[in-house]
């Protein structure tokens, strides 16, 4: 399997607690700004689509988040 480094606009989630942010681990925000190779400034919004926390990531401490499968699946009949 591939993976892609993270990038611009990726879904991404935490993999570490930021209480520095008010986040826990897992919280989700998106990529928003490349600030450095490897460095990332995350957006983190509520369900309203308030921004609640802003920061800066290493790419270490991040997942990214994908919403299809890597190669597509053949149905079987």
């Amino acid at each position: 399997m591939m993976t892609k480094e993270i990038s611009l606009l990726d879904v991404v989630a935490s993999l570490e607690p930021r209480p520095d942010l008010g986040l826990e681990k897992g919280s989700v925000g998106t990529v928003v700004e490349v600030l450095a190779p490897g460095v990332f400034e995350v957006e983190f919004l509520d369900r309203a689509g308030h921004t609640v926390a802003l920061g800066e990531f290493e790419a270490k401490k991040l997942l990214r988040l994908v919403h299809e499968p890597a190669s597509p699946q053949v149905a079987e009949s």
